[in-house]
């Protein structure tokens, strides 16, 4: 997903404060030039539209300085909340052309209803609901679907055994556990009446 926001260099002295009294939300952007940044200011509405149709790690956004005349590929590097308000205080971006394959999260997708659920009583465990992978930023899945439909009771998938887009390369232990399907559990209730007619019986 492509978001396209635009937003204004910071004025110097201004006082984060006093902008989000004025209903703009501080921001810095990184990577666009070495080891520089840029402070800017977006307007409180559109961070509000940002967050409800992009996520950290996983949105390719075209942010454009507008009184600089700077437009670039960015993602959402980092949003910070402000711990009463429960609103956003502050927002990072990281320019992303020129630094080939990106680290992002993308979400898992489980498609399917698994034999093991469906047919054995069994209960889908699901591990993560999201992937750290490697691409190039124009190439950032939406989601990673995993097909779930073949999976028995005690039946398990791997990163290593999951399909992921071409150019797009999983992150962490091949080996790490994704999803499984659990026996179906037993209901404790059952076991103690089975156990005290066992009792009166004898």
């Amino acid at each position: 997903m492509d978001l396209t926001i635009e937003c204004q260099k910071r004025p110097e002295g201004s006082k984060p404060k006093a902008l989000r009294r004025s209903g703009l939300i501080p921001a810095n952007l990184y990577g666009h030039k070495g080891t520089e940044s840029i402070a800017l200011t977006i307007d409180a509405k559109t961070v509000e539209r940002l967050l409800k149709k992009g996520s950290v790690n996983n949105t390719l956004i075209d942010l454009k300085v507008t009184d600089i005349s700077w437009q670039g590929k960015t993602l959402l590097r980092e949003v910070q909340i402000h711990p009463a308000k429960r609103t956003p205080f502050h927002l990072s971006f990281f320019a992303v052309a020129g630094h080939g394959p990106t680290t992002v999260e993308v979400p898992l997708r489980f498609v399917g209803e698994a034999i093991g659920v469906k047919q054995e009583g069994g209960m889908l465990d699901t591990v993560f609901n999201q992937l750290q992978v490697s691409c190039d930023p124009e190439n950032i899945p939406e989601a990673i679907e995993v097909d779930v439909s073949d999976m028995k009771v005690g039946d398990s998938l791997q990163i290593h055994q999951l399909s992921l887009p071409q150019g797009v390369t999983a992150l962490g232990e091949p080996e790490q556990l994704v999803v499984s399907v659990l026996p179906p559990q037993v209901s404790g209730e059952t076991d103690s009446t089975d156990t005290g007619t066992q009792s009166q019986a004898s």
